[in-house]
C-alpha cells in the first residue's frame, strides 16, 4: 500500500468515529514519518468537496486541518456531480467518479462496469475533442438516470 492510501484509511477512521477530524499537519507526518507536503497532497486529492468533504485549514501552530463529512443524500451527491462537470471529461476522471460512488456506495458494481463501459476510450473512437465532449454526454445522462 502507498503510504498515500494509509494516510487516507488513517483519516477516514478518524471520520467514522466523529463527524469531523482535526488533525495537525506535523504531527500526522511525523506519525508516518513523511514530509508535511504529503499530507496536504492527500488532503487536497481524497478529501474534497466532490468526495463529500470539506476542509477547513489554519496557519500558524503546526497548522490545524479540520476535515468534516458532509452528510448529503445520494440524489443531491449526484446532481452536485452532474453539475459540477463540464462540457468534457476524459476517461481517467470518469474512473475517479465510479470509484468514489463505489466508494460512498451511491452505485453497484454492476452500474459501476456498465458506466465505465459505455465511457470507455474502446468504445469512443473518435479524435480526442470530440471523445471527451460525448464521454460527458453519456455520463451525465448515466447520472440523471440514476437520481
Amino acid at each position: 500500500m502507498r503510504i498515500s492510501d494509509v494516510i487516507e484509511d488513517f483519516i477516514k477512521e478518524m471520520l467514522e468515529d466523529d463527524d469531523f477530524a482535526v488533525i495537525q499537519r506535523n504531527d500526522l507526518a511525523e506519525h508516518f514519518n513523511c514530509v508535511p507536503s504529503q499530507i496536504n497532497y492527500v488532503i487536497s486529492t481524497r478529501f474534497t468537496p466532490m468526495q463529500g468533504y470539506y476542509v477547513e485549514s489554519t496557519r500558524g501552530g503546526g497548522g490545524c486541518i479540520k476535515i468534516k463529512k458532509v452528510n448529503i443524500t445520494h440524489s443531491d451527491y449526484l446532481m452536485h456531480i452532474i453539475n459540477s462537470i463540464g462540457d468534457k471529461i476524459t476517461a481517467k476522471e470518469v474512473e475517479i467518479f465510479v470509484k468514489n460512488f463505489l466508494d460512498y456506495d451511491i452505485i453497484d458494481e454492476k452500474e459501476a462496469r456498465l458506466i465505465k463501459g459505455a465511457t470507455s476510450d474502446k468504445v469512443l473512437t473518435l479524435p480526442k475533442e470530440t471523445k471527451d465532449e460525448i464521454r460527458a454526454k453519456i455520463f451525465k445522462n448515466m447520472l440523471i438516470n440514476l437520481v
